[in-house]
C-alpha cells in the first residue's frame, strides 16, 4: 500500500510538472511572439497561488542595443507609484492622525480658499476639482506649490467629478510629511518598503545609474527624463511583486483599508487603479502606469490566485492586450497576441499636422490593418486627441475625437469623447460649446458621472 501511495504522489508530481512546463511555454511562445512584433522590451513574472510560473528579460537596457535587459534592472512605473502615498496615508489614518474627511487647509495652511472646501478622501481617488494648470516650466515642487497658491477657483465641487494629475499626488505627499513628521521617502521607506522586503526599492532613484533601465523609443533613440515633481518610487520587477503580495495579504494596511483605498469614482482610477468587487469583495485590481517611455501594468486577481506584472522601458502601449493572452493561456483559451499600437503610429504624424496624420490613419486602416490593431480604433484616437490636448493643441485634439466619436462603439466611449471635446471648448473658455458636449456625453451614457458633474457646475454658473 505504501508503495502504491508513493507510486500514485509522484505520478501527481509528474502530471503537474509536465502542466507547468506546458503553461511556461504557452506564456513564452506569447512572449516571444510580442517581442518579435516589436511590442514588447522589458521584464515580465507571472505568479499563480503564490508562486512564480515564468519570469523573463526580453530586449535592451538601453537605445544603443549593446546591454541586454537582466531582471533585476530598475524602472521607472509612472502612476503606479501613487499606490505608495495612498497607502501612506491610510497608514496615517489607521492610527488615528487624520481622517479622510478632513479638509486638506487643516495640515497645509496658506493654500487660496479652496482648500477648505477639499478633503483628504478628494486627493486619493481625484475627485478635487483641481484643475490642470497651464504653465512652461517643468513642474519641480517649486513650481507646483506655486500653481497651487496661484489657483483661485476649482474646475467642480470636489466629489461631483474626476479629474486626474499630479497635484492631488503632490498634496498628499505634503500631508504625509505634516502628519508624521518625516520626509516623504523616509516615511515610505520605513512603513512600506521595509516591512514588505522590498530591499531594491528606492524613492527617485536615479535612472541614469547603471543599475537602471534606460527608456528608449521605437528608432532606439533615447529618451531623456527631464525633471519634475520628486517622491516617485523606482523598483525591479521583483520588488513590485513583493508589493502587490503585501498589499494583497493586507500587511500594511487592513482589508478594509484596501477596499477604502480601492473604491473609485465611476468612470475614474482610484490610489490603486482599476478593481473589481463581488459581493462588497475586492477579487482583482491592476494598475498602469507611464512615463516618458517607461510603462509598467500589473494585474493581481485575489479570487483566482494569479498575478501578472510588466515593466518596459520602450512603451508600446499593448501591455493590456499582452495580459489578456496570457489570463487566455492560463485559462486553456484561445490566445491572440496584438499588434503593432496604431496610437503610437499615428500621434507623431497628427502633431506635426493632424490632417495628414488623419490621412495617414485612414489608409492604415484600409490597407494595414494586417499588421496595425484596430481592435480599439475609438480608444486609440482618443488617446491621440489626449496626446495633443497634453500640448495645448485643443482645435486639433477636437477634429481628432469628432473622428472618434463618429464611429460605431460603445457607449461609454463614445460618451467619453464628447466629454474630451467638451473639456478642450471649456479650456478655450467657450463655455456654450462645452456645455453641449457634456450634455451630449451625458445623453449617450447617463452613467458618466463625469460629464454629469462638471455639467452641471457649468449650467450653475451660467444661471
Amino acid at each position: 500500500m505504501r508503495y502504491l501511495f508513493l507510486l500514485f504522489n509522484f505520478c501527481v508530481a509528474v502530471q503537474l510538472s509536465r502542466a507547468q512546463s506546458g503553461t511556461y511555454k504557452q506564456i513564452d511562445s506569447i512572449m516571444r511572439t510580442a517581442n518579435e512584433r516589436g511590442i514588447f522590451n522589458g521584464n515580465i513574472l507571472v505568479a499563480q497561488k503564490g508562486k512564480v510560473i515564468y519570469q523573463q528579460s526580453w530586449g535592451y537596457a538601453d537605445g544603443s542595443r549593446t546591454k541586454m535587459l537582466t531582471p533585476g534592472l530598475r524602472f521607472d512605473i509612472g502612476s503606479i507609484s501613487k499606490e505608495f502615498n495612498g497607502t501612506a496615508i491610510m497608514i496615517l489614518k489607521e492610527r488615528g492622525l487624520l481622517s479622510l474627511d478632513d479638509p486638506i487647509n487643516k495640515f497645509l495652511q496658506g493654500l487660496p480658499a479652496w482648500s477648505a472646501k477639499v478633503k483628504i478622501r478628494n486627493l486619493i481617488n481625484y475627485t478635487s476639482g483641481i484643475p490642470p494648470i497651464e504653465g512652461s516650466s517643468p513642474e519641480v515642487d517649486s513650481v507646483i506649490l506655486a500653481k497651487l497658491m496661484w489657483l483661485k477657483a476649482l474646475s467642480f465641487e470636489p466629489g461631483s467629478a474626476y479629474i486626474y494629475n499630479h497635484y492631488n499626488v503632490y498634496l498628499q505627499m505634503r500631508i504625509i510629511e505634516k502628519v508624521s513628521g518625516m520626509p516623504y521617502a523616509d516615511f515610505i521607506k520605513a512603513h512600506i518598503l521595509i516591512p514588505c522586503g522590498m530591499t531594491s526599492s528606492a524613492i527617485d532613484y536615479p535612472l541614469t545609474a547603471e543599475d537602471a533601465a534606460k527608456a528608449f523609443d521605437s528608432e532606439y533613440k533615447d529618451t531623456p527624463y527631464p525633471p519634475g515633481m520628486t517622491g516617485w518610487v523606482r523598483l525591479p520587477i521583483t520588488d513590485l511583486y513583493k508589493w502587490t503580495a503585501c498589499l494583497d495579504s493586507y500587511k500594511v494596511i487592513s482589508k478594509a483599508s484596501v477596499n477604502e483605498l480601492a473604491a473609485n469614482f465611476p468612470g475614474g482610477e482610484s490610489s490603486l487603479g482599476t478593481s473589481g468587487f463581488e459581493n462588497g469583495e475586492l477579487i482583482w485590481h491592476q494598475h498602469q502606469g507611464s512615463n516618458n517611455n517607461y510603462e509598467a501594468l500589473f494585474y493581481s486577481n485575489l479570487k483566482d490566485q494569479v498575478t501578472i506584472m510588466m515593466m518596459t522601458n520602450n512603451q508600446q502601449m499593448k501591455v493590456h492586450g499582452i495580459k489578456s493572452a496570457i489570463l487566455a493561456a492560463l485559462k486553456g483559451e484561445p490566445v491572440m497576441v496584438p499588434k503593432k499600437s496604431l496610437y503610437l503610429e499615428m500621434r507623431a504624424k497628427v502633431l506635426a499636422d493632424p490632417n495628414q496624420g488623419l490621412a495617414f490613419y485612414r489608409d492604415l486602416k484600409a490597407n494595414h490593418q494586417d499588421k496595425y490593431d484596430f481592435s480599439s480604433e475609438i480608444p486609440d484616437l482618443i488617446s491621440t486627441g489626449k496626446y495633443l490636448e497634453r500640448r495645448n493643441k485643443l482645435d486639433d485634439a477636437v477634429k481628432v475625437f469628432s473622428v472618434a466619436v463618429a464611429l460605431n462603439g460603445k457607449p461609454s466611449d463614445i460618451s467619453y469623447g464628447y466629454e474630451l471635446i467638451g473639456e478642450c471648448y471649456f479650456k478655450k473658455g467657450d463655455r456654450p460649446h462645452a456645455t453641449e458636449n457634456y450634455a451630449k456625453a451625458l445623453e449617450i451614457d447617463p452613467a458618466n458621472k463625469n460629464a454629469e458633474g462638471i455639467l452641471a457646475t457649468l449650467q450653475k454658473v451660467q444661471r
